[in-house]
């Protein structure tokens, strides 16, 4: 999965990527960076990925209202057609989930973060989070984002590479 995008500096790079190895994915889709590039948006479907809402604003729970939290995200439905959901950071307060839920949103998190996104973690790093931590059945979460993209150049070919020659299968969510 990618959380944060899609932005024209990284995101067309990695469908390219995912096309080169016949990988689908999930694009867990910020609302405004979606109204801001809609054309890439339209890409990641048209390949046949999966996309969820980030929120619009990529809000933390924690800092938020849960009604806040709900109309945010409910404002990036009009951008992202998708009842998959994955809250920034991970962060969400009570009863934020209950919320999402009663609006029919499916809450997918992750078990694997590669920590792409930190400046502190080496590229070699976040390969090696994927290989340390993943597990039959994992959900591996990337960034397509100005912040992770040294990290995932270098990590998301080796990743996918290594996945693939461990015998590991790639699936969009539900399947």
């Amino acid at each position: 999965t990618f959380d944060d995008g899609p932005i024209p500096e990284v995101t067309p790079w990695a469908l390219d990527l995912l096309k080169a190895f016949d990988v689908k994915a999930t694009f867990f889709c910020v609302g405004d960076n979606v109204r801001k590039y809609p054309d890439i948006y339209k890409e990641i479907l048209q390949r046949g990925h999966q996309v969820g809402n980030h929120t619009f604003n990529h809000l933390q729970g924690w800092k938020n209202t849960p009604r806040y939290f709900l109309d945010n995200t409910q404002y990036a439905k009009s951008f992202i057609q998708s009842t998959l959901f994955r809250p920034p950071h991970g962060h969400m307060i009570f009863p934020q989930p209950l919320l999402l839920k009663q609006a029919g949103y499916k809450i997918v998190m992750w078990d694997v973060v590669t920590r792409d996104y930190s400046r502190w973690v080496s590229p070699e790093r976040v390969f090696d989070n994927v290989k340390r931590y993943v597990r039959d059945g994992s959900i591996i979460v990337f960034h397509d984002s100005l912040k992770a993209e040294r990290n995932l150049r270098y990590a998301l070919p080796k990743a996918i590479e290594w996945l693939i020659a461990e015998g590991y299968r790639f699936g969009l969510i539900g399947e």
